[in-house]
């Protein structure tokens, strides 16, 4: 019976001695390594064992020899016509009956080619996959329900963490913000295929939020299924939407300010002519025609800069010394500050800095922002105008004040058209402001506290 099963397996059954040499070949062996047994006998069975696997193909024979227990081992196998295959071998000692020491080993060689192949192509898809995944210009993250199995580097980039563990000991729920859970935990319970992306907001570790629209598509992630969700940081576009909106804001104000302004300037010049031919017959009361005059060359001025918001004004670029423009400005304000309480310093780090501008625009900007510090310190207080060097071929001027500050909801929407926190305010002193700055090609940024506020603006040098 023994003979029978050996004989007519379609494995290889073989037995060595305790170097490997074989004893006995079933004959199997022709059939799946194209020997014959009687050409393998007394030849030893690691010398068919490709160079790379013999080392541990001998480790596992010994292991088996010296604990005396069954063992496993898969390696390549050499066949007569030199092609390599997959085998995966199972060893078990024979005892010696009377001393009870290990005196053989038989084998049972099963062809495992077949089910290798299919086995690393599967891993390479893995790998593939994994690649695909960890190199995405996208955040990636496999969830498991609310549980986080997996996240790219992106992600861990886009959540504000140091590590992976950081993210994946949080749920989706952790990192998802509060007012987006009735959505996420919709999506999650119907656990149908996201169509198209879902704009949310996340919440990075550092408390801080992030705009984004993500995707969930079903996989299969450690033989179970998963949602493999795509996450897009979307924060810039956002903020170009926010530009575009603005620019539509401004040409509508702009188109508004020109109406206003030549409705206005129509009678206002008929106003004036007038006036000045009632001034030439009556020499009386000539002081209430100058303060009448001064007051409307004041409205005149006013719609002037009110154009400003309609068509760009023609820039007169000139070599200055920023510092003249500054104190020019100051020497302006101080009589406002002084009757307010309010002082006025100045830094400057170098001497004789010229810039190429448009002085009488520049000078508009900062009297436009010592105001709004002037306004915002009705108990008193100090403002700072600093001039410090920027790099090698800019200036960046800071003007700082003590006043009650900005409030961090407002502050962002600061420069857009029509927003003020002033009661009569019209909201176009900051935005006006920012467009003269960019026509020098610098940049104009604001930050603000509880303690004050600071304005940074950076222009080019000469």
């Amino acid at each position: 019976m023994h003979k029978l099963l050996t004989e007519n397996s379609l494995d290889i059954i073989v037995k060595t001695d305790l170097d490997g040499h074989f004893l006995y070949i079933s004959p199997s062996c022709e059939q799946i390594l194209g020997y014959k047994p009687e050409e393998l006998i007394t030849q030893n069975k690691f010398s068919y064992v490709h160079y790379h696997d013999k080392k541990r193909a001998i480790k596992n024979l010994n292991d088996v020899i010296s604990k005396g227990e069954n063992g496993r081992a898969t390696f390549r196998m050499k066949k007569k016509d030199g092609i390599y295959i997959w085998v995966e071998t199972l060893f078990k000692p024979v005892r010696d009956p009377d001393s009870d020491d290990i005196i053989e080993v038989i084998s049972v060689i099963r062809d495992i080619t077949e089910r290798k192949i299919s086995e690393d192509e599967v891993r390479k898809r893995e790998e593939t996959y994994r690649n695909l995944v960890e190199n995405s210009p996208d955040a990636v993250i496999l969830a498991s329900g609310n549980e986080i199995m997996f996240i790219n580097d992106t992600g861990v980039h886009l959540l504000g963490a140091c590590t992976k563990e950081a993210i994946l000991q949080k749920s989706l729920m952790d990192i998802i913000h509060p007012d987006f859970h009735d959505i996420a935990s919709k999506r999650i319970n119907m656990g149908k295929d996201s169509q198209e992306f879902v704009e949310y907001k996340l919440i990075r570790l550092d408390g801080s939020e992030v705009d984004v629209e993500m995707k969930g598509i079903t996989t299969i992630y450690q033989n179970h299924p998963v949602k493999h969700i795509i996450i897009r940081d979307i924060t810039e576009r956002k903020k170009t939407q926010e530009l575009l909106l603005n620019s539509e804001k401004l040409s509508v104000a702009g188109q508004l300010a020109a109406g206003i302004a030549h409705e206005v300037r129509n009678p206002l010049t008929a106003i004036k002519g007038f006036l000045q031919l009632m001034q030439s017959e009556l020499n009386t009361h000539t002081t209430y025609f100058d303060i009448i005059e001064s007051e409307m060359n004041r409205i005149e001025l006013i719609l002037t800069e009110l154009l400003v918001l309609s068509k760009p004004q023609d820039l007169k670029f000139e070599m200055k010394d920023i510092a003249v423009i500054i104190e020019h400005v100051k020497a302006l304000i101080d009589t406002n500050a002084i009757m307010k309480n309010i002082v006025i310093n100045t830094y400057y780090e170098c001497e004789n800095l010229m810039i190429r501008c448009d002085e009488n625009q520049l000078k508009q900007v900062f009297i436009n922002l010592l105001k709004n510090s002037i306004e915002a310190m009705p108990d008193g207080g100090k403002i700072t105008i600093e001039v410090i060097n920027h790099g090698k071929d800019k200036v960046k001027i800071l003007f700082k004040d003590t006043g009650s500050g900005i409030p961090k909801e407002l502050l962002k929407k600061i420069g857009q058209p029509f927003f003020t926190t002033k009661e009569n305010g019209t909201g176009l002193g900051i935005m006006v402001s920012k467009q003269i700055i960019e026509n020098h090609h610098g940049t104009m940024h604001i930050w603000s506290d509880p303690h004050g506020t600071i304005i940074e603006i950076i222009l080019p040098v000469k």
